[in-house]
């Protein structure tokens, strides 16, 4: 079933979520979509088994190019699925088991060749999956296992941390797991290249961890050098993404600002040091929107701007760019995933019109 619409087709597109939760056999006791709740300007392609995060790839070279990379996290018979800005699905590897979350870094260095990369956790493996783009060719020499020694390991959350260098940029991956301890939840892996494949060394361990649910969605902000983390149902953690800057938690905050759990985290920059930070008020069907450089008084205090009621149905993973990507995303969009298999597309400007509301 073809799940690609427009905004102008809502009640279409409400039909479509209808079905797709159907078939989903969906508790009827999610929360419904509020009914000024935005419309998405696209939904893609639905997915065989069951939608988490995406990552949003734009070709360095020609802007034009962009491709919007899925996880389908089923056991056994998951994969990455990539879309384009249609929302049609135009690549996919398959199968990878209980594939979780996924980011995409650019410029890591292998063999002298600088290459684009999408980062996924393989939960049933225990490992991190690594792939060029944008040919999602293989590059990881079957997987890198993380976690090791562990007796809590199964990963969920990544997502990449790039310090830009003119020769070949420095990749970090910070990755999380289903249970961990109180401190030292995360672990930082430096990713080189190594005979056309990636290889990771382990060179940190930090981040706090309330242990009442889980640690899924990782975000970097690679221009201010921090990272952000959703102790679900907890609040939002924020730590340096440098490991030469220590393991201090900078910030703690969001404790109050969510109907259940916070998950999904999207960074969108209006400028090198200014945007905003959206995360996933899963059960209430909403974005919480908080200011990317924090408050005018402290930078680590954040204090949230506004809750927008979307149309996907308890979001997990979200992405966000501010590039031109065209007529129907001039000022960049909001990826974000929703029950039914798919993931929506959001136009910034009808979202910036509602923050400023």
């Amino acid at each position: 079933m073809n799940y690609s619409l427009t905004k102008n087709s809502a009640s279409v597109l409400v039909a479509g979520l209808i079905v797709a939760l159907g078939l989903q056999g969906c508790d009827s006791k999610l929360a419904p979509v509020a009914k000024d709740a935005l419309p998405p300007t696209i939904v893609t392609e639905a997915l065989p088994n069951d939608t988490d995060d995406p990552a949003i790839w734009i070709n360095p070279n020609d802007s034009t190019e962009v491709l919007i990379v899925g996880t389908d996290k089923h056991e056994k018979t998951g994969g990455l699925y990539v879309f384009n800005l249609e929302g049609k699905i135009v690549n996919k590897v398959t199968p990878l088991d209980r594939p979780n979350n996924v980011d995409i870094a650019y410029g890591l260095l292998i063999d002298g060749v600088k290459t684009d990369i999408a980062v996924t956790t393989e939960r049933g493996t225990n490992k991190i999956r690594i792939y060029a783009l944008p040919s999602m060719k293989e590059i990881d020499n079957g997987g890198i296992e993380v976690f090791v020694g562990e007796t809590e390991r199964q990963p969920m959350g990544i997502s990449l941390y790039t310090q830009k260098d003119s020769l070949g940029n420095k990749i970090y991956a910070i990755v999380g797991r289903k249970n961990g301890p109180v401190d030292g939840y995360l672990f930082q892996y430096e990713l080189t290249g190594n005979q056309g494949a990636v290889e990771a060394k382990l060179v940190r361990q930090f981040g706090k961890y309330s242990q009442k649910k889980e640690i899924e969605a990782i975000a970097v902000d690679n221009e201010l050098g921090f990272v952000y983390y959703s102790d679900e149902n907890v609040g939002m953690r924020k730590y340096y993404a440098d490991p030469a800057k220590g393991n201090e938690e900078l910030a703690f905050f969001g404790q109050k600002d969510f109907k259940s759990d916070n998950e999904g985290i999207a960074i969108y920059k209006s400028t090198d040091s200014t945007g905003y930070i959206f995360v996933s008020n899963q059960q209430d069907n909403s974005v919480n929107v908080y200011p990317r450089e924090g408050d005018a008084e402290n930078p680590n205090s954040y204090t949230l701007i506004k809750r927008i009621p979307i149309s996907t149905i308890e979001c997990d993973g979200m992405d966000a760019t501010s590039a031109n990507l065209g007529p129907k995303f001039p000022k960049g969009m909001l990826v974000a995933m929703s029950n039914g298999m798919v993931f929506h597309y959001y136009d910034f400007r009808e979202l910036e019109e509602l923050i400023k509301k």
